[in-house]
């Protein structure tokens, strides 16, 4: 398997799948806009997606994958299998009790997420019947996450990085070719992303069929290897729980000040692309690699993987990085000055994602080693780390908040970010578990110096292209900013290349079939 080119894969599928969302953010606003169906769908969608967060994503994979692995290494195919199936039979079960229970008590619930619904009964009883409509959503994506853990051990990406951009396109279908003719724009988006759950399990399902997994369905038993992975498995879904907790307390930190929480959204939604693309993409490679090459006792294989994996997380970070330090200002108000978005709120919104950027690294660290845990078995490690780092955030949010605004809210989540990594790093490295190779020793300074050789680049590039960039016609300015990215990029290369921080045959290593 290349690493490389696994994780590019992920990652285009990951971009792919935000530019949709984006182009159905623009469709929901002109369709659905902010008023009350708005409302109750959007608070009606967040019940699936925060059980989905808790349990069937992050949790579920950070336990079972490492298990499916390690049969699949040690034990072959066929038990890799068995123990699918004993899990499968638990989780639907599970699922289905979930699923009955959230149905009947979703007006108790839809009071818990949503109070001030309460006192507008129509808003309310549609965010009952919409939830009621999604919810089976859960039940079909967490069964998308066993399968595409499945996959994923097996080497297979591409199916399980695609299965979210599902959601987008048969949403984007109905907002574009059903409501503007049927209307009853809430119940369409309902049943909507109640289909796109069916039809990212069948998806998932058929690839594994072609690759030759097929799962019965035993009675439900709580075997060992069941029960190991649901120990594992809670760490994660407290971990999840805190993260969604952390939000929350800065949400109310930031409405202390006016538009703080709008400005640090959009913050977040810019600098969530290249964690998203490189972090997460090479995260979800990484960790059934490790699994495998751990179990069949390939220590020096695992170790090759981490260090490359860094050294490819770090190439296109560093650059992301700088960018996002040296021309905050000219990306956001060339993507979102229009309209009811001022120049003001493009410079408040711009220092927030410099603040976020400065701990970009930092994430992307986390999900680089946190797979060296997950595939030893090791989940409550990560957990620790993620409450100092929690703590941390909350306490300096608070402190910076009342000195620099919002912006302090921001810098305090790129300080948790950076000692969550340094503590992950540290434990691994005194446990002899990760180190740096003497290749990254010698290329991580170079692809350092490559990404200050950007920032230069950058902050001439603007200024030459000043008047460009702030044309009156919008064509203009998003031609220019195209041009000073795709030239800073060239400049990055290049400085890469010839500093020997990156080679052509990595690229052509990268690109290579099989």
């Amino acid at each position: 398997m290349s690493l490389l080119r696994s994780a590019m894969t992920v990652g285009a599928a990951t971009m792919l799948s935000r530019v949709l969302g984006f182009v159905r953010d623009i469709l929901m606003a002109a369709m659905v806009g902010a008023g009350p169906v708005a409302d109750a769908f959007f608070v009606a969608f967040k019940l699936p997606n925060l059980f989905r967060r808790l349990f069937a994503e992050g949790a579920f994979n950070a336990a079972f994958i490492p298990l499916f692995s390690g049969r699949l290494e040690s034990q072959g195919e066929v038990a890799a299998r068995l123990f699918a199936e004993r899990v499968l039979s638990v989780l639907l079960l599970t699922l289905v009790i979930l699923t009955v229970l959230a149905q009947l008590g979703m007006p108790w619930i839809m009071r818990a997420l949503a109070p001030g619904f309460a006192d507008d009964p129509d808003k309310f009883a549609d965010s009952i019947l919409f939830a009621r409509i999604m919810f089976p959503y859960l039940l079909f994506v967490s069964l998308v996450a066993l399968y595409g853990g499945i996959l994923n051990s097996l080497y297979k990406f591409a199916v399980p990085a695609f299965a979210p951009v599902l959601l987008n396109i048969i949403l984007i279908v109905a907002l574009a070719l059903i409501i503007p003719i049927r209307g009853a724009a809430g119940q369409t988006l309902s049943f909507s992303v109640a289909i796109a759950g069916v039809a990212q399990f069948l998806l998932l399902a058929y690839a594994a069929h072609r690759r030759g997994i097929r799962l019965r369905l035993p009675l439900p038993r709580l075997s060992e290897d069941v029960k190991r992975m649901l120990v594992l498995a809670v760490p994660g879904a407290i971990a999840g729980g805190i993260a969604q907790l952390n939000l929350f307390i800065g949400n109310i930190i930031a409405s202390l000040q006016d538009s703080a929480i709008s400005y640090l959204y959009y913050a977040d939604r810019l600098y969530q692309l290249p964690l998203g693309v490189v972090g997460t993409a090479i995260g979800i490679v990484l960790l059934p690699d490790l699994s495998r090459r751990l179990r069949a006792g390939d220590g020096a294989g695992a170790h090759d993987s981490q260090n490359r994996a860094i050294e490819f997380a770090m190439l296109l970070c560093l650059p992301a990085t700088v960018a996002l330090l040296v021309i905050p200002g000219t990306i956001v108000d060339i993507l979102f000055t229009r309209g009811a978005f001022s120049a003001q709120d493009a410079n408040a919104t711009a220092m927030a994602v410099a603040a976020f950027a400065i701990g970009l690294p930092g994430y992307i660290a986390i999900k680089l080693l946190t797979p060296a845990y997950f595939a030893r078995e090791d989940t409550l490690t990560p957990l620790k780390f993620a409450t100092a780092g929690v703590a941390l955030n909350i306490a300096l949010s608070i402190a910076l908040f009342f000195v620099l605004g919002f912006v302090g809210i921001a810098l305090a989540t790129s300080a948790a970010a950076w000692l969550n990594a340094a503590l992950l790093a540290q434990r691994l490295r005194r446990n002899g578990q990760i180190r740096l190779d003497q290749r990254n020793k010698t290329r991580l300074p170079r692809i350092l110096g490559s990404a200050i050789g950007l920032g230069a680049a950058l902050w001439a590039g603007n200024w030459l292209l000043a008047p460009w960039l702030g044309n009156s016609m919008e064509a203009i300015r998003i031609a220019a900013l195209a041009l000073l990215v795709s030239g800073g990029g060239a400049v990055y290369f290049a400085c890469a290349i010839l500093s020997g921080g990156l080679t052509l045959a990595d690229l052509r290593k990268a690109f290579r079939r099989g």
